[in-house]
């Protein structure tokens, strides 16, 4: 069991802190101080980094910590808390380890009884959910998905049936293939398409995921894309008259596979479970 009191008088600490994801004005007066108080701050680019921390009049000796350098960094700043200094952790923007580095470092403290702190601030993906319109009580923050089509559409396929609101991130060269599979696999539910948030151009897009896939041609800025969950099973549709429209499906050329999934997103129903259905029909036939 590891407890910690972060507030306690200690001699070292890992501290998480977010920066702004567009607008400066959102950097907190805890942000500033925690930054000004440690000793190394940990950041992934020390160029982007480095004016951020210009522009509020940081000035801190800094560690390059990202995705590719983990193996390397990571020991580097065990050693500066292990002898008593304080390391920050930034990102580029908004909360470091939301879809970001640094869950392998935070683990390492733990394990080594070294506290982590968090400091509140900036993070897209809220700001997006509870600016979208649909159901914030209940979600589920997923990220970004794979950059490859097969991929994202296995990925999607597995949340289809999740009964709350689903916030990923994506980025703006990718939007329209990913609203396209999407679309494919989840139908024409209810969405939010948020870009550039916080800044200037800030802009939310919400409708249909039909709609906006066809109006997000040409949008630029890193894109949140908050989606309701799974509707409710019409119970009004039985399973045999599933089976009927799988059925008519196959006739028509489709394969068992297809049929199904068309079937399951045309009647709201679950497709592992028309799938059962079906071979369960199949068998019975035999």
């Amino acid at each position: 069991m590891n407890k910690q009191k972060s507030f306690s008088e200690q001699k070292s600490a890992l501290y998480l802190v977010p920066t702004p994801i567009g607008n400066l004005s959102e950097m907190s007066p805890r942000a500033i101080e925690t930054l000004k108080a440690v000793d190394w701050i940990a950041c992934e680019d020390t160029r982007n980094s480095g004016k951020l921390l210009k522009h509020f009049e940081i000035s801190k000796p800094l560690l390059s910590h990202h995705e590719h350098n983990q193996d390397i960094s990571i020991p580097k700043i065990l050693d500066h808390l292990e002898v008593g200094e304080s390391v920050a952790v930034i990102s580029d923007a908004g909360y470091p380890l939301v879809s970001d580095p640094g869950q392998k470092l935070v683990r390492t403290c733990v394990e080594h009884d070294i506290a982590v702190i968090p400091v509140s601030g900036p993070n897209a993906a809220l700001d997006a959910l509870v600016a979208s319109g649909l159901d914030a009580h209940h979600y589920l923050f997923y990220g970004f998905l794979d950059a490859k089509t097969t991929k994202r559409v296995k990925q999607l396929e597995a949340l289809r049936d999740f009964p709350y609101t689903i916030v990923f991130y994506e980025a703006p060269h990718r939007i329209q293939a990913m609203l396209d599979d999407l679309y494919s696999v989840f139908g024409n539910r209810a969405m939010c398409l948020g870009r550039e948030i916080t800044k200037l151009h800030e802009e939310f897009l919400r409708g249909r995921v039909d709609e906006i896939r066809q109006n997000c041609d040409g949008l630029k800025g890193e894109m949140v894309v908050v989606v309701e969950g799974a509707p409710k099973q019409d119970t009004s549709v039985s399973m045999d008259e599933a089976l009927d429209v799988v059925a008519r499906y196959q006739s028509e050329g489709m394969t068992t596979k297809k049929a199904i999934q068309q079937t399951a997103k045309d009647l709201n129903l679950s497709k592992n479970e028309l799938y059962q259905r079906v071979m369960r029909a199949k068998k019975e036939e035999e």
